[in-house]
C-alpha cells in the first residue's frame, strides 16, 4: 500500500478512466473514489435517466456544488485514486499535492467502449457522449469558471487510443513512484 499521496484521473466520456483508476488502486494498494458513482447515485435517487439529470444540473448548480465539495474533501484527506471530470480542477485548486492525469481517446473509440460497455449502439452513443461533454464543459464554466478542453492543470495528458489500462497504469505506477518518493509501501 502505498501511503501520504493522491493521484486524481480525469478525462472524457469512455477514455477508460475507471478501468484504469481501478486497475492503479488495486495496484498501489490504496481506495479508489469515483465521482461518477455519487453523481449515478443522485441521478437514481431522484429517478432521472443520466441526461435528464444533466439538464436538471444545467440549471441547479447546488446539485454540481454539493457533490464537487464532498469530492474535494476527499482529495484533502488524501492517499486515493480520486476519480472524476473535476479532479484534477478540485487537487489544483486547493493547492493539493497530487499527480493529475487526464485521459483521452477518440471520438469513435470511445464510443465502441461505451457501446460494448452498456450493449448499444457506438453511433448513437458517440452522440450522447458529444452531448454529455458539452453539457458538462458548459455547467463547469458557468458554475467554477474550468475550461474542460484546457489540460495545462494536467502533469500527464495520456491517449488510451492505442494502450492497453495495465500499460497506462505500469506508465502511472512509475510516475507516482517520482511524485511521492516519500511514500513508502505500507505492509
Amino acid at each position: 500500500m502505498m501511503a501520504g499521496m493522491l493521484v486524481t484521473i480525469s478525462g472524457v466520456p469512455g477514455s477508460g478512466k475507471t478501468t484504469v483508476a481501478t486497475l492503479l488502486a488495486s495496484r498501489l494498494g490504496v481506495p479508489h473514489v469515483y465521482a461518477g458513482d455519487l453523481y449515478r447515485r443522485e441521478a437514481n435517487r431522484r429517478g432521472l435517466t443520466l441526461g435528464e439529470f444533466n439538464r436538471l444540473c444545467e440549471r441547479d448548480h447546488t446539485i454540481d456544488r454539493k457533490l464537487d465539495a464532498a469530492m474535494a474533501e476527499r482529495a484533502r484527506q488524501g492517499n486515493c485514486i480520486l476519480e472524476g471530470r473535476l479532479a484534477g480542477y478540485l487537487a489544483a485548486e486547493d493547492g493539493l499535492d497530487a499527480l493529475k492525469v487526464w485521459l483521452t481517446a477518440s471520438d469513435e473509440v470511445r464510443a465502441r467502449r461505451v457501446a460494448q460497455r452498456e450493449s448499444g449502439d457506438w453511433r448513437q452513443i458517440e452522440k450522447e457522449n458529444q452531448a454529455r461533454h458539452t453539457s458538462d464543459g458548459k455547467r463547469y464554466r458557468q458554475i467554477y469558471g474550468f475550461d474542460l478542453s484546457d489540460t495545462r492543470v494536467y502533469d500527464l495528458v495520456m491517449s488510451s487510443d492505442d494502450r492497453t489500462p495495465e500499460q497506462l497504469v505500469s506508465v502511472l505506477v512509475e510516475h507516482v513512484r517520482e511524485r511521492f518518493p516519500q511514500a513508502e509501501p505500507a505492509p
